[in-house]
């Protein structure tokens, strides 16, 4: 770690990387005490030249995240080759039809869309996402049922509607059954759970889309189903009695799906299931196993807020950003050069508070949003560490338990994060060493849910 120390006139210089190592953004914070012992300061913030052309930044959506230090090397030529052997044998001329062309060119826009804007969140909210795949699927199915009831231009903004529900269940639900198959993986046989997988055709009005199954056991309950299927239908004539059925079906099968996301016990820490554990210890000296906070965690939760004991939402906590925003919750910018006027120093005291850490956290009470950035290398642990103090500072701010946590001026605030940290810092290693003996698995970051930037601190 950087020692930083007082002195009557500092700076740093701070830099910005993207989770692929490229250069983002770099501050400099100065600051400086005149003879009185007043002290000011100021951020400025230099911008590396952008080189990413717009073919760059079109074929960055098509990537995953950090590409391509975050894949293999013969990721490329995989997606190449898979890609060019990709076909259709049940392609006919009617697929030229432009309702055809519609609903097969908004599905494969919103894929693209979807994968790019949530990609990152899909495997630490898997759970929430498997079920989201199914009220997508059943969603489409009955708009399906329900465009021959309208006129010609309503049933195209209808059944495009459906292709994109679709196309989202597609996403949601292939990667959120590649995180379940890692999870329930115990001998390593990874390639045995997804073996007894098998690909079916579905057939919707766009053609025929590849879903894959559940597993095969699931395919032999779809028989089932088909056949007894068969024979209900023969007994429903009516419309009314056929939409009680739909309605029905849906309805169990929607219900069933939620059983089984719910009877799911997930061994890493997400968002919200570090809110339980964390709450619960701090707060009762006791760390929940898995499945007992399999019991508390909600199926659909809001992005990062921030519970105390499944209480009402405390705030919002932000991990993973961008030097700048953590900054923005300080001080002002100055409208056309950017740099930040700091006239308290504030930057400077809270390197100095975190010195010791790979994070640095700000409490914004006023909005009530925990900012949270990490320094370049930051494990697992830190961010967990970061996330309990950001959940606890929240919590204390709330309740009033500390004698500063009352007001929302940047000295109390400042007070309330030293206090916090140091509390916690005392009890995090017992704490980490509980989870593990728990079954926690405290070595996979399942906390940020979009790309984040990292922060690397230097003295000038």
């Amino acid at each position: 770690m950087l020692p930083i120390q007082a002195d009557k006139a500092m700076s740093l210089l701070i830099e910005e990387r993207d989770e692929a190592g490229n250069l983002t953004a770099i501050y400099v914070a100065s600051a400086s005490s005149d003879e009185k012992g007043k002290t000011d300061g100021r951020v400025d913030i230099i911008y590396p030249e952008k080189g990413d052309t717009i073919w760059t930044r079109l074929l960055a959506i098509f990537l995953p995240a950090g590409y391509p230090h975050s894949v293999t090397e013969d990721y490329m030529w995989y997606q190449i080759y898979v890609g060019v052997g990709v076909g259709d044998a049940s392609a006919s001329p009617t697929t030229a039809l432009l309702l055809s062309i519609l609903q097969e060119s908004t599905g494969r826009v919103a894929t693209i869309l979807f994968a790019d804007r949530l990609g990152t969140a899909l495997e630490p909210e898997c759970k929430m996402y498997r079920l989201a795949a199914d009220v997508f699927n059943d969603a489409a199915m009955l708009l399906d049922c329900l465009s021959p009831a309208l006129p010609r231009g309503s049933r195209v903004l209808l059944l495009s509607s459906s292709s994109v529900l679709k196309a989202l269940c597609g996403v949601a639900a292939g990667s959120s059954k590649a995180s379940l198959s890692a999870h329930f993986a115990r001998w390593g046989n990874l390639g045995e759970l997804n073996a007894v997988s098998q690909h079916t055709k579905v057939k919707y009005p766009s053609g025929l889309i590849s879903a894959k199954k559940d597993s095969s056991q699931e395919t032999v309950i779809s028989l089932l189903g088909m056949l007894v299927g068969s024979v209900v239908v023969s007994y429903v004539s009516s419309p009314a009695m056929t939409w009680t059925c739909l309605i029905l079906l849906l309805s169990v099968h929607l219900g069933m799906n939620r059983a089984a996301v719910r009877a799911v016990s997930m061994h890493s820490l997400n968002r919200q299931r570090a809110n339980i554990v964390f709450s619960t210890y701090l707060d009762q000296d006791k760390v929940l196993t898995p499945k007992e906070v399999s019991l508390q965690e909600r199926i659909f939760e809001w992005d990062g807020v921030l519970r105390w004991r499944g209480s009402s939402p405390l705030a919002k906590g932000r991990i993973g950003l961008s030097m700048q925003d953590l900054l923005a919750s300080l001080a002002p910018a100055h409208s056309r050069t950017g740099s930040i006027r700091d006239g308290e120093a504030k930057i400077m005291r809270l390197l100095r508070l975190y010195s010791q850490e790979d994070f640095l956290v700000w409490y914004d009470a006023p909005h009530r949003v925990g900012h949270i950035s990490l320094k370049e290398g930051a494990a697992v642990g830190q961010q967990l560490k970061a996330w309990a103090l950001t959940l606890w500072i929240a919590h204390r701010h709330s309740m009033g338990a500390e004698a500063h946590a009352t007001g929302a001026s940047f000295e109390s605030m400042f007070d309330l994060h030293r206090a916090t940290l140091q509390d916690l810092s005392s009890r995090w290693p017992e704490c980490v060493k509980r989870m593990r003996s728990a079954g926690w698995d405290v070595d996979v970051a399942c906390l940020e849910t979009t790309s984040g930037s990292r922060i690397r601190i230097q003295s000038r």
